[in-house]
Protein backbone atom coordinates (compact mmCIF):
# COMPACT_ATOMS: atom_id res chain seq x y z
CA UNK A 1 0.00 0.00 0.00
CA UNK A 2 1.25 3.54 -0.53
CA UNK A 3 0.00 6.92 0.73
CA UNK A 4 -2.22 5.83 3.96
CA UNK A 5 -1.26 8.39 6.52
CA UNK A 6 -0.56 5.95 9.80
CA UNK A 7 -2.20 8.46 12.02
CA UNK A 8 -5.56 8.24 9.66
CA UNK A 9 -5.08 4.60 9.02
CA UNK A 10 -4.52 3.54 12.64
CA UNK A 11 -8.20 5.66 13.25
CA UNK A 12 -9.73 2.97 11.11
CA UNK A 13 -8.78 0.88 13.40
CA UNK A 14 -10.01 -24.26 5.60
CA UNK A 15 -6.98 -24.81 3.98
CA UNK A 16 -7.29 -25.77 -0.34
CA UNK A 17 -5.85 -27.62 -3.21
CA UNK A 18 -5.42 -25.19 -5.60
CA UNK A 19 -5.50 -26.28 -9.39
CA UNK A 20 -3.00 -26.76 -11.57
CA UNK A 21 -3.66 -25.14 -14.16
CA UNK A 22 -3.45 -20.44 -14.41
CA UNK A 23 -6.34 -18.60 -14.77
CA UNK A 24 -5.05 -16.92 -18.44
CA UNK A 25 -7.53 -13.56 -18.07
CA UNK A 26 -6.67 -13.31 -14.74
CA UNK A 27 -10.41 -13.05 -13.69
CA UNK A 28 -11.52 -11.40 -10.15
CA UNK A 29 -14.55 -14.13 -10.12
CA UNK A 30 -14.00 -16.26 -7.52
CA UNK A 31 -14.95 -19.80 -8.26
CA UNK A 32 -15.56 -22.60 -5.39
CA UNK A 33 -12.58 -22.48 -3.07
CA UNK A 34 -10.02 -25.38 -3.24
CA UNK A 35 -9.85 -27.23 -0.02
CA UNK A 36 -5.92 -27.82 0.47
CA UNK A 37 -3.13 -25.44 0.14
CA UNK A 38 -0.62 -26.19 -2.50
CA UNK A 39 2.75 -27.12 -1.47
CA UNK A 40 5.30 -25.93 -4.29
CA UNK A 41 7.51 -28.57 -5.46
CA UNK A 42 11.03 -28.91 -3.47
CA UNK A 43 13.81 -27.38 -6.21
CA UNK A 44 16.63 -29.48 -5.55
CA UNK A 45 18.25 -26.62 -9.21
CA UNK A 46 17.47 -24.15 -6.94
CA UNK A 47 21.03 -22.46 -7.16
CA UNK A 48 20.87 -22.98 -11.06
CA UNK A 49 17.58 -20.71 -11.14
CA UNK A 50 18.42 -16.78 -11.94
CA UNK A 51 17.67 -14.65 -9.13
CA UNK A 52 13.77 -13.67 -8.83
CA UNK A 53 12.67 -16.90 -10.71
CA UNK A 54 11.21 -18.13 -7.40
CA UNK A 55 9.90 -14.86 -6.52
CA UNK A 56 7.72 -15.07 -10.19
CA UNK A 57 6.82 -18.33 -8.94
CA UNK A 58 4.85 -17.34 -6.25
CA UNK A 59 3.29 -14.02 -7.57
CA UNK A 60 1.82 -16.24 -10.15
CA UNK A 61 0.32 -18.39 -8.09
CA UNK A 62 -0.95 -15.66 -5.49
CA UNK A 63 -2.35 -13.70 -8.76
CA UNK A 64 -3.26 -16.41 -10.93
CA UNK A 65 -4.72 -18.80 -8.72
CA UNK A 66 -5.99 -16.66 -5.87
CA UNK A 67 -6.56 -13.42 -7.04
CA UNK A 68 -7.94 -10.30 -5.43
CA UNK A 69 -7.07 -11.14 -1.86
CA UNK A 70 -9.21 -8.21 -0.10
CA UNK A 71 -8.92 -8.08 3.88
CA UNK A 72 -10.84 -10.69 5.83
CA UNK A 73 -11.54 -12.33 2.80
CA UNK A 74 -11.54 -15.50 2.40
CA UNK A 75 -9.27 -15.06 -0.66
CA UNK A 76 -6.65 -13.49 1.87
CA UNK A 77 -7.31 -16.23 4.35
CA UNK A 78 -5.92 -18.70 1.35
CA UNK A 79 -3.04 -16.58 0.59
CA UNK A 80 -1.77 -16.23 4.23
CA UNK A 81 -2.23 -20.16 4.32
CA UNK A 82 0.01 -20.47 0.97
CA UNK A 83 2.48 -18.27 2.78
CA UNK A 84 2.15 -20.58 6.17
CA UNK A 85 3.11 -23.61 3.89
CA UNK A 86 6.13 -22.06 2.34
CA UNK A 87 7.71 -21.19 5.57
CA UNK A 88 7.18 -24.58 7.15
CA UNK A 89 8.35 -26.02 3.79
CA UNK A 90 11.52 -23.98 4.27
CA UNK A 91 11.81 -25.25 8.36
CA UNK A 92 11.08 -21.80 10.22
CA UNK A 93 9.64 -22.13 13.31
CA UNK A 94 6.04 -20.94 11.75
CA UNK A 95 3.12 -19.31 13.60
CA UNK A 96 0.17 -17.71 13.34
CA UNK A 97 -0.85 -14.78 15.34
CA UNK A 98 -4.57 -13.77 14.65
CA UNK A 99 -5.99 -10.35 14.95
CA UNK A 100 -9.30 -8.71 15.02
CA UNK A 101 -9.91 -5.08 13.63
CA UNK A 102 -12.65 -2.90 12.95
CA UNK A 103 -12.73 -0.13 10.71
CA UNK A 104 -16.09 2.45 11.21
CA UNK A 105 -18.11 3.97 13.31
CA UNK A 106 -20.57 0.97 13.01
CA UNK A 107 -18.08 -1.12 14.90
CA UNK A 108 -17.90 -4.46 13.26
CA UNK A 109 -15.20 -6.71 13.60
CA UNK A 110 -13.06 -8.48 11.13
CA UNK A 111 -10.90 -11.35 11.45
CA UNK A 112 -7.06 -11.20 9.65
CA UNK A 113 -4.29 -12.78 10.70
CA UNK A 114 0.26 -12.45 10.35
CA UNK A 115 1.83 -15.44 9.20
CA UNK A 116 5.40 -15.65 10.76
CA UNK A 117 8.43 -17.69 10.09
CA UNK A 118 11.47 -17.80 12.66
CA UNK A 119 14.83 -18.78 11.20
CA UNK A 120 17.82 -18.68 14.00
CA UNK A 121 21.02 -17.19 13.64
CA UNK A 122 24.37 -16.70 15.23
CA UNK A 123 22.84 -14.33 17.31
CA UNK A 124 19.30 -14.02 19.04
CA UNK A 125 19.26 -10.15 18.02
CA UNK A 126 16.51 -10.31 15.11
CA UNK A 127 16.11 -8.91 11.71
CA UNK A 128 12.10 -8.49 10.69
CA UNK A 129 11.48 -8.79 7.06
CA UNK A 130 8.06 -8.12 6.08
CA UNK A 131 5.29 -7.76 3.24
CA UNK A 132 1.54 -8.13 3.13
CA UNK A 133 -0.38 -10.71 1.45
CA UNK A 134 -3.50 -8.79 1.09
CA UNK A 135 -4.50 -6.65 -1.46
CA UNK A 136 -7.40 -3.75 -2.65
CA UNK A 137 -10.10 -4.97 -4.47
CA UNK A 138 -9.06 -3.49 -7.81
CA UNK A 139 -7.27 -5.45 -10.21
CA UNK A 140 -5.40 -8.14 -8.69
CA UNK A 141 -2.47 -6.81 -6.41
CA UNK A 142 0.36 -7.97 -8.64
CA UNK A 143 2.65 -5.38 -7.87
CA UNK A 144 0.58 -4.58 -4.48
CA UNK A 145 2.00 -6.91 -2.96
CA UNK A 146 1.93 -10.28 -4.41
CA UNK A 147 5.64 -8.77 -5.73
CA UNK A 148 6.96 -8.18 -2.03
CA UNK A 149 5.65 -11.66 -0.77
CA UNK A 150 7.69 -13.23 -3.87
CA UNK A 151 10.84 -11.70 -3.06
CA UNK A 152 10.56 -12.36 1.04
CA UNK A 153 9.77 -15.92 -0.08
CA UNK A 154 12.47 -16.43 -2.21
CA UNK A 155 15.19 -14.81 0.19
CA UNK A 156 13.92 -17.41 2.97
CA UNK A 157 14.11 -19.84 0.49
CA UNK A 158 17.79 -18.88 -0.51
CA UNK A 159 18.93 -18.64 3.05
CA UNK A 160 17.17 -21.96 4.11
CA UNK A 161 20.68 -23.66 4.32
CA UNK A 162 23.00 -20.30 5.31
CA UNK A 163 23.71 -19.62 8.73
CA UNK A 164 22.96 -15.41 9.18
CA UNK A 165 24.72 -13.48 11.56
CA UNK A 166 21.24 -12.87 13.03
CA UNK A 167 18.08 -14.63 13.40
CA UNK A 168 15.53 -13.56 11.01
CA UNK A 169 11.43 -13.15 11.25
CA UNK A 170 9.79 -13.34 8.19
CA UNK A 171 6.41 -11.78 8.45
CA UNK A 172 3.36 -12.46 5.82
CA UNK A 173 1.19 -8.81 7.20
CA UNK A 174 -2.64 -9.52 6.99
CA UNK A 175 -4.97 -6.08 6.13
CA UNK A 176 -2.59 -3.88 5.26
CA UNK A 177 -4.62 -1.64 3.11
CA UNK A 178 -7.37 -1.30 5.75
CA UNK A 179 -5.09 0.57 7.93
CA UNK A 180 -1.65 -1.21 8.55
CA UNK A 181 -3.85 -3.47 10.72
CA UNK A 182 -1.49 -6.70 10.61
CA UNK A 183 1.76 -5.05 11.17
CA UNK A 184 0.41 -2.41 13.87
CA UNK A 185 -1.02 -5.77 15.71
CA UNK A 186 2.58 -7.55 15.42
CA UNK A 187 4.07 -4.33 16.94
CA UNK A 188 1.64 -3.87 19.88
CA UNK A 189 2.26 -7.76 20.92
CA UNK A 190 5.92 -7.20 21.07
CA UNK A 191 7.54 -7.44 24.42
CA UNK A 192 9.92 -4.91 25.44
CA UNK A 193 12.85 -7.12 25.44
CA UNK A 194 11.92 -8.46 21.79
CA UNK A 195 11.95 -4.40 20.42
CA UNK A 196 15.18 -4.55 22.66
CA UNK A 197 16.84 -7.61 20.23
CA UNK A 198 15.40 -6.12 17.22
CA UNK A 199 17.96 -4.72 14.91
CA UNK A 200 15.64 -3.16 12.23
CA UNK A 201 12.85 -4.51 9.93
CA UNK A 202 12.93 -4.38 6.31
CA UNK A 203 9.30 -4.06 4.67
CA UNK A 204 8.71 -4.98 1.10
CA UNK A 205 6.05 -3.29 -0.88
CA UNK A 206 5.26 -3.19 -4.65
CA UNK A 207 8.33 -4.08 -5.97
CA UNK A 208 7.21 -4.15 -9.84
CA UNK A 209 5.30 -1.51 -11.38
CA UNK A 210 7.35 1.75 -10.66
CA UNK A 211 9.80 3.29 -13.38
CA UNK A 212 12.63 3.33 -10.29
CA UNK A 213 13.78 1.03 -7.60
CA UNK A 214 14.23 2.49 -4.09
CA UNK A 215 15.61 1.94 -0.79
CA UNK A 216 14.69 4.24 2.20
CA UNK A 217 15.62 4.21 5.60
CA UNK A 218 15.57 5.90 8.90
CA UNK A 219 17.21 8.87 9.63
CA UNK A 220 20.71 9.19 10.82
CA UNK A 221 23.43 5.85 12.46
CA UNK A 222 19.30 4.17 12.03
CA UNK A 223 19.36 4.22 8.26
CA UNK A 224 21.84 1.54 8.52
CA UNK A 225 20.17 -1.28 6.42
CA UNK A 226 19.82 1.39 4.07
CA UNK A 227 23.33 2.73 3.85
CA UNK A 228 24.76 -1.23 3.39
CA UNK A 229 21.61 -1.58 0.78
CA UNK A 230 23.27 1.13 -1.24
CA UNK A 231 26.92 -0.43 -0.83
CA UNK A 232 25.81 -3.72 -2.05
CA UNK A 233 24.00 -2.63 -4.96
CA UNK A 234 26.92 -0.65 -5.89
CA UNK A 235 29.34 -3.58 -5.74
CA UNK A 236 26.77 -5.63 -7.86
CA UNK A 237 25.91 -3.06 -10.35
CA UNK A 238 21.89 -2.81 -9.26
CA UNK A 239 20.14 -0.33 -10.35
CA UNK A 240 19.19 1.18 -7.01
CA UNK A 241 18.33 4.87 -6.10
CA UNK A 242 17.62 6.93 -2.96
CA UNK A 243 14.65 9.14 -2.63
CA UNK A 244 16.78 12.89 -3.67
CA UNK A 245 15.08 15.24 -1.23
CA UNK A 246 13.61 17.06 -3.71
CA UNK A 247 10.45 17.36 -1.42
CA UNK A 248 11.38 18.91 1.81
CA UNK A 249 8.80 16.40 3.64
CA UNK A 250 10.63 13.72 2.83
CA UNK A 251 14.59 14.19 3.34
CA UNK A 252 17.12 12.48 1.64
CA UNK A 253 16.67 8.61 1.66
CA UNK A 254 13.73 8.80 4.00
CA UNK A 255 9.97 7.94 3.21
CA UNK A 256 6.59 8.39 5.35
CA UNK A 257 4.76 6.64 7.20
CA UNK A 258 2.21 4.71 4.95
CA UNK A 259 3.50 0.73 4.63
CA UNK A 260 4.11 -1.82 7.09
CA UNK A 261 7.54 -0.10 8.59
CA UNK A 262 5.36 2.95 9.94
CA UNK A 263 4.55 0.92 13.56
CA UNK A 264 7.98 -0.32 13.34
CA UNK A 265 9.64 3.10 13.11
CA UNK A 266 7.02 4.97 15.21
CA UNK A 267 8.02 2.29 18.39
CA UNK A 268 11.70 3.26 17.80
CA UNK A 269 13.32 0.09 15.44
CA UNK A 270 15.26 0.94 12.73
CA UNK A 271 13.58 0.29 9.09
CA UNK A 272 14.97 -0.18 5.24
CA UNK A 273 11.85 0.42 3.10
CA UNK A 274 12.11 -1.37 -0.56
CA UNK A 275 10.09 -0.07 -3.51
CA UNK A 276 9.60 0.51 -7.27
CA UNK A 277 8.33 3.80 -8.19
CA UNK A 278 9.31 7.36 -9.14
CA UNK A 279 9.93 10.34 -6.57
CA UNK A 280 10.82 12.74 -9.19
CA UNK A 281 7.38 13.17 -11.26
CA UNK A 282 4.23 14.59 -10.08
CA UNK A 283 3.69 15.77 -6.22
CA UNK A 284 7.52 14.56 -5.60
CA UNK A 285 6.26 12.40 -3.05
CA UNK A 286 6.59 8.74 -4.87
CA UNK A 287 2.71 8.01 -4.76
CA UNK A 288 2.97 8.39 -8.97
CA UNK A 289 4.65 4.98 -10.16
CA UNK A 290 5.43 5.81 -13.46
CA UNK A 291 5.67 8.64 -15.93
CA UNK A 292 3.87 7.11 -18.75
CA UNK A 293 1.35 5.35 -16.94
CA UNK A 294 0.55 7.08 -13.55
CA UNK A 295 -0.19 4.89 -10.53
CA UNK A 296 -0.57 0.72 -10.89
CA UNK A 297 -0.96 0.09 -7.52
CA UNK A 298 -4.79 0.16 -6.01
CA UNK A 299 -6.19 0.10 -10.03
CA UNK A 300 -7.05 -2.15 -12.31
CA UNK A 301 -3.71 -2.06 -13.80
CA UNK A 302 -2.53 -4.09 -10.89
CA UNK A 303 -2.02 -6.71 -12.89
CA UNK A 304 0.83 -8.96 -14.29
CA UNK A 305 -1.00 -9.29 -17.93
CA UNK A 306 -1.13 -4.81 -17.55
CA UNK A 307 2.31 -4.33 -15.93
CA UNK A 308 4.29 -6.97 -18.82
CA UNK A 309 2.31 -5.22 -21.99
CA UNK A 310 3.24 -1.26 -20.46
CA UNK A 311 6.54 -2.23 -19.64
CA UNK A 312 8.16 -5.85 -21.21
CA UNK A 313 10.85 -7.00 -19.04
CA UNK A 314 10.05 -4.68 -16.01
CA UNK A 315 8.52 -7.35 -13.69
CA UNK A 316 11.61 -9.92 -14.37
CA UNK A 317 14.53 -7.32 -13.79
CA UNK A 318 12.86 -5.48 -10.43
CA UNK A 319 11.97 -9.27 -8.66
CA UNK A 320 15.88 -9.80 -9.60
CA UNK A 321 16.93 -6.83 -8.32
CA UNK A 322 15.18 -6.77 -5.15
CA UNK A 323 15.71 -10.92 -4.64
CA UNK A 324 19.22 -10.89 -5.18
CA UNK A 325 19.41 -7.08 -2.76
CA UNK A 326 17.38 -8.30 -0.14
CA UNK A 327 19.15 -11.90 0.33
CA UNK A 328 22.90 -9.92 0.60
CA UNK A 329 21.45 -7.53 2.89
CA UNK A 330 20.38 -9.97 5.21
CA UNK A 331 24.03 -12.56 5.01
CA UNK A 332 26.32 -9.35 5.18
CA UNK A 333 24.25 -7.48 7.91
CA UNK A 334 26.58 -8.00 11.26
Amino acid sequence: MKKMNVLSAIAFSSVMLVACGSNDDESNESEALPEEVEKQPENDLMDDQASGEIALEHVNHLVFEIGQRVAASEEEHLAGQYVKVQFEQLDLDTDVQDFTYTLDEDDESFESENIVGYKQGDSNEQIIVGAHYDSVSEGLGADDNASGVGVMLEAAERLQDSQTPYSIVFVGFGAEEVGLQGSSHYVNEMADEEIDHTVGMINLDSLIAGDKMYVHGSEGEDGFIRDLALEIAGELELDLEVNSGSNPDYPEGTTGDWSDHAPFNQAGMPYAYFEATNWDIAELDGYTQTEEHGSIWHTENDTLDAIEERFPGRVEERLSTFSTLLTEVLKSLD
